[in-house]
């Protein structure tokens, strides 16, 4: 199995026994051992990992850290967990600065189970870093973090493959961090920067406060200009339209709603429809080719469909009312989910590959 879907089926494991994780230990036992045994590392071989890890310091005698990854009798990750909500601040992670100091791990880790924050010695060689080179939720994570993660398993780990990466996102948070900030509240360096980029006159004080509206509008547009562009380009197959205008009905719903009409009008895509059909590719891609996978809106519902075919329906998304939800057909007349975020149709993956699985055991059928 993918990392990507054990993590997902451990999130949503997780989730519902999250009320019941009150301790630390339970945290280890429920969260941490399934992640480090998604890595590929065998939590019940002690020449793989070690708990309550001893490593003597100077005076201090016996002091423990709650896991240590090995590779050939060397400690190559050290773990240090909190319980679920702990607090993640540096100042929690006193032990991992000295068992990083005293041993030749060079990547360390302080989790409460949900949140991972990754460290390394990028500022000073030997000394772990105060800030973390990567942080990766196991509630809410995207594929980009799961290729990161992934070099830390055991069969990809390699110290200067990591290193380099870490090298890397260290920047990359930063400057994530900082057009965040700009895009959120620009600076006035930022706006006189951007300002002098267009404008060759002298910058008034009245002139900077035109620019600077100026500039948080446009910054924001073009921003989700972008973001529209890149999801109608993923959406267009170069031999058909993926946006039919018309879809007659599949098959009846259990939730009761009207039949769509054939001839719906004035269709319009919306971004939550467009994610939501990309989220449906991703969790399909080692499944079937991802151009198998196409979409067809009509102004009630978003469906999607297996090789473009009406007979071989794989969800609907209704997100055009009130409350969101989905219909599934890995069963025969369809299933209605509700949903509150675009999230949850990670938590449908297994049933959205059923769904899928259903055609592809029946002979080929007549294409609509």
């Amino acid at each position: 199995m993918e990392l990507i879907d054990q993590l997902t089926n451990l999130a949503s494991r997780v989730q519902k026994q999250l009320g019941h994780v009150q301790t630390e230990e339970a945290t280890k036992t429920a969260l941490v051992m399934p992640f480090i045994n998604a890595l590929g590392y065998n939590v019940f071989d002690p020449t793989e990992v070690v708990p309550e890890f001893i490593c003597d310091i100077g005076t201090k005698k016996g002091e423990k850290i709650d896991y240590a990854i090995m590779r050939d009798g060397k400690p190559i990750i050290l773990i240090e967990c909190k319980r679920v909500g702990g607090d993640l601040t540096i100042n929690n992670a006193s032990q991992l600065f000295r068992y990083f100091h005293v041993t030749e791990a060079r990547i360390a880790i302080l989790t409460n189970g949900s949140t991972y924050r990754l460290f390394t010695d990028l500022e000073q060689p030997n000394k772990m870093d105060e800030r973390p080179f990567m942080e990766f939720d196991l509630f809410n994570f995207h594929e980009n973090d799961i290729a990161e993660i992934k070099k830390l398993s055991k069969p990809s780990f390699n110290i200067d493959d990591m290193l380099f990466a870490a090298h890397n996102l260290k920047y990359m948070r930063a400057f994530k961090k900082y057009f965040d900030e700009q895009f959120t509240q620009p600076s006035t360096d930022f706006i006189n920067f951007v300002s002098k980029q267009v404008y060759d006159g002298v910058l008034t004080p009245k002139l900077k406060d035109q620019f600077s509206a100026l500039v948080h509008r446009s910054f924001h547009q073009f921003l989700n200009d972008k973001i529209t562009m890149r999801l109608r380009s993923a959406m267009v197959d170069t031999n058909s339209s993926m946006l039919a205008p018309e879809l007659p009905p599949l098959v009846s719903e259990t939730a009761g709603s009207a039949a769509v009409e054939a001839d719906d009008k004035e269709i319009e895509t919306t971004v939550e429809e467009a994610e939501g059909f990309m989220i449906v590719r991703a969790i399909l891609r080692k499944m079937v080719a991802v151009n198998r996978v196409v979409m067809r809106d009509v102004q009630s519902y978003c469906g999607i469909l297996l090789d473009d075919n009406n007979r071989k329906p794989i969800c609907r998304l209704h997100f055009n009312g009130s409350k969101k939800y989905v219909t599934m057909f890995d069963v025969e007349g369809g299933e209605r989910v509700n949903i509150t975020s675009l999230d949850e149709l990670y938590e449908l993956a297994t049933r959205i590959r059923a769904a899928v699985q259903r055609y592809e055991k029946k002979p080929a059928e007549a294409d609509a």
